[in-house]
């Protein structure tokens, strides 16, 4: 039981922390305040529940094994999991894309990259062999059944605070689905619109998100067809390519071997229009002729 409030105060105390760290780069990025998440509240889940969950995770084998290297490689999965997860999920039922990593290098579908990845596993590292025992330490300090009450108390203003974000999303999502835009930017304007004149909680999810990218069946068809018109234009670009390719070179093949192959077509017509026996005398000395002078001329190509 201990263990699990334990728990529960290490989701809140990281989801804090995080918040922290998402509001300190975005006030670098934008210079101006955001107040990140999907809350309203100042936590960002996604870090409580990967702080968690490497702790849970970490404990079960704590008897087996507890090295360093292993709590990376286990921050490193499950970290990445929850984020795959979160941003898939949270896609497919708002119709928009929180952040897209995809044009970082060896990211999975634009939803995690390698680079956060590591930082997951360096980031577990530090919270199972660094931050944990300072904050058992502190939770510790506290009798069991206060901290039970403050774990109660955080999971109700989490609760409210989820209740009341789901309604905002629910509308960003009426936003999406009624825009008439086929591409990201224009839905996003429309969105803003629908968000400008309501309450200040629809305000800050706004705000929260400005790099937000959003994605209807329309917008996704309209990806889809310059996919195809993409593929369409290599296509064509390709055959003409090949087309000229071909066309320069009889433009560049020589002279004499255009001649060569039109004599050697003459002789093939020769030879099957002429009989020795029914041609006239003129034609058979004519045909003389021209076999004297084609073995004159192979010897001349011999030599």
């Amino acid at each position: 039981m201990e263990f699990c409030i334990d728990l529960i105060l290490i989701f809140y105390s990281f989801s804090f922390l995080g918040w922290c760290i998402e509001v300190i780069l975005k006030y670098r990025q934008f210079g101006r305040f955001i107040n990140r998440g999907f809350l309203m509240g100042p936590w960002l889940p996604i870090y409580g529940a990967g702080a968690g969950l490497v702790t849970l995770a970490v404990s079960g084998l704590a008897p087996v094994e507890s090295g360093i290297g292993t709590t990376f490689v286990i921050s490193f999965f499950v970290c990445g999991f929850i984020e795959y997860m979160t941003s898939f999920v949270m896609e497919k039922r708002f119709h928009a894309r929180w952040w897209d990593y995809s044009q970082r290098p060896m990211n999975l579908h634009g939803r995690v990259w390698i680079g956060n990845l590591l930082l997951f596993g360096i980031g577990g590292v530090a919270v199972i062999h660094l931050a944990n025992p300072f904050l058992y330490g502190l939770f510790h300090r506290i009798s069991l059944p206060a901290r039970e009450i403050i774990a109660a108390v955080l999971s109700l203003l989490f609760l409210t605070d989820y209740v009341i974000s789901h309604f905002v999303l629910k509308l960003v999502k009426i936003g999406v689905e009624s825009s008439e835009a086929d591409n990201t930017e224009a839905i996003g304007r429309d969105v803003q619109m629908l968000l400008k004149d309501r309450s200040v909680f629809h305000q800050r999810f706004a705000d929260a998100y400005p790099e937000v990218i959003y994605r209807t069946d329309r917008v996704l068809a309209r990806m889809e067809q310059l996919r195809l018109e993409t593929e369409r234009l290599r296509v064509e670009a390709e055959r003409q390519l090949q087309a000229g390719k071909e066309q320069l070179k009889k433009n560049l093949e020589p002279t004499g071997s255009i001649k060569t192959d039109l004599i050697e077509k003459q002789a093939q017509l020769i030879e099957l229009l002429y009989d020795d026996h029914t041609a006239a005398p003129q034609v058979r000395a004519l045909m003389r002729e021209i076999e004297s002078e084609q073995a004159r001329l192979e010897k001349r190509i011999i030599r």
